[in-house]
């Protein structure tokens, strides 16, 4: 789903952006230049907003790109077009030019850039942000070493359990049907461990007999009309954001870092591919697949709610902790990408490395 140009840097900034209301201030924001720190390579804006019928907002951003003379902007390129009914939800393709591309949900640089604005257009009535954060990177060309397990000992939150296959064949003007419904599965198991979800007269649509209509939901919720799947992940962010969870995509860099978040009590969504020898116990191949940290054993190893599992009853899983971060944040896979989705009264653990 993201293209990846690498160098030799391996960095993350995240940063989060107050944008006043419609009442404070026009239907249009622009935010000041905000120097990144680093040559980055790759942004990814996500948010949360809230949309009643008729209104959407749009999610853009230009970049100050290096240059051997000075620093110069790049054009606006559109990072999103979201209503939480659906009209728009969509990425906007062909956007590419010398200075970079959008990925569906990714600004890919040609050259690195240094700093970025972002800019937030509401269109119609009661369109409100509740929340936008933005994260820049530079990926390395070599994963890191495998990291060591952290203080603690075995740790697991008691996370919902749906698989993705349970729903195959389901309503397949959505990316296919279930069996391409990794993120949403993801999102919704997240959404029931913290007791949020779509109410029942929300799921009437779905039809009876289904095993977890939450998940039908989020697919239909996350659906992205241009790139005709559900894996855009600042949708996924933005589609938990309907039900009051804060919630941001950001990268991190190792097995060590998701720890202190599973320890908050809060599971983690990553995006990882692979082939079957490289993870073991997967038992199946993926150019791209999302799954649940739910924990980590008193040796390290990662448990994850994973929803490629054949049944619900087999979702849970644990990996190999060096395979996991190997597959996981290698720059030919997603570069260690994370949605991180709580309540806003839940804290999240201290960040030392700015990328959250």
């Amino acid at each position: 789903m993201c293209l990846v140009l690498t160098v030799d840097l391996a960095r993350v900034a995240f940063t989060r952006f107050a944008v006043p209301t419609a009442q404070e201030g026009a239907q249009e924001w622009t935010g000041e230049e905000h120097p990144i720190g680093f040559a980055a390579t790759q942004i990814i804006p996500s948010w949360t907003a809230r949309t009643p019928p008729g209104s959407w907002i749009e999610i853009a951003l230009r970049a100050k790109a290096r240059s051997t003379a000075e620093d110069t902007w790049t054009k606006w390129y559109v990072m999103g077009r979201w209503s939480e009914h659906g009209d728009p939800r969509t990425s906007v393709p062909g956007q590419g030019d010398a200075d970079g591309d959008v990925a569906v949900d990714t600004f890919v640089a040609r050259r690195p850039v240094t700093a970025y604005q972002v800019r937030v257009t509401r269109h119609g009535a009661g369109a409100e942000l509740t929340g936008l954060g933005v994260m820049a990177s530079a990926l390395p060309p070599r994963p890191p070493a495998p990291s060591a397990p952290g203080p603690g000992g075995a740790v697991e939150l008691d996370v919902p359990r749906h698989s993705q296959h349970a729903h195959a064949g389901h309503h397949p003007r959505y990316d296919g049907g279930g069996a391409n419904w990794c993120s949403p599965a993801s999102v919704a198991m997240v959404l029931a461990f913290w007791g949020r979800g779509p109410a029942p007269e929300e799921l009437a649509w779905v039809g009876g007999g289904d095993p977890a209509p939450a998940v039908d939901h989020a697919a239909a919720g996350t659906y992205d009309a241009s790139y005709q799947g559900t894996g855009n992940w600042p949708f996924n962010v933005a589609y938990a954001g309907r039900y009051g969870l804060s919630g941001f995509v950001t990268r991190l860099r190792s097995a060590a870092e998701l720890e202190p978040f599973v320890r908050a009590g809060i599971p983690v969504i990553t995006s990882q591919s692979f082939k079957a020898h490289e993870l073991p116990g997967s038992c199946y191949s993926t150019n791209g697949h999302i799954l649940v940290v739910t924990g980590f054993t008193a040796e390290g190893d990662v448990v994850v709610n994973d929803p490629a599992a054949p049944t619900d009853g087999e979702v849970r899983r644990v990996y190999p902790r060096a395979a996991f971060e190997h597959v996981w944040l290698r720059s030919s896979g997603s570069g260690g990408i994370a949605y991180v989705l709580h309540p806003p009264d839940v804290p999240l653990p201290p960040s030392t490395n700015g990328n959250w």
